[in-house]
């Protein structure tokens, strides 16, 4: 298709009818340094999102395993009981671990009923 100077312009005539003269404008003409300040700071933000985003979704090798980085947490919670060296999936456990140092099971034997601060 050749290029008519006629007829482009004429679809410019046409298209400016329909929506609008702001859709056959040039850019560049309303363009100015206030918005292409703006226009940076945007693409500051949206790339600072985006690196979050990829931080997130961060995968760790494990055993041959992709893991999320966001499943394991920083500070990890021993699962085997120093009384009795059981290893334990409870949440229960957890819990007990957390706040008296073993598992439920030895907190009911050894120390429930005692008074000491923990």
């Amino acid at each position: 298709m050749e290029k008519d100077p006629d007829n482009i312009a004429a679809l410019e005539k046409a298209i400016s009818k329909k929506y609008g003269k702001k859709t056959v404008e040039n850019p560049k003409s309303s363009w100015n340094e206030d918005k292409e300040q703006e226009y940076l700071e945007q693409l500051k933000i949206i790339e600072s999102r985006l690196d979050e985003l990829s931080e997130k979704l961060e995968k760790i090798e494990v055993n041959g395993v992709f893991v999320s980085k966001k499943l394991f947490n920083k500070e990890r919670i021993s699962r085997t009981c120093p009384a009795c060296q059981t290893y334990s999936f409870s949440k229960q456990d957890d819990l007990y671990m957390v706040k008296y140092k073993c598992c439920f099971k030895c907190y009911i034997k050894n120390i429930e009923g005692r008074k000491h601060d923990y």
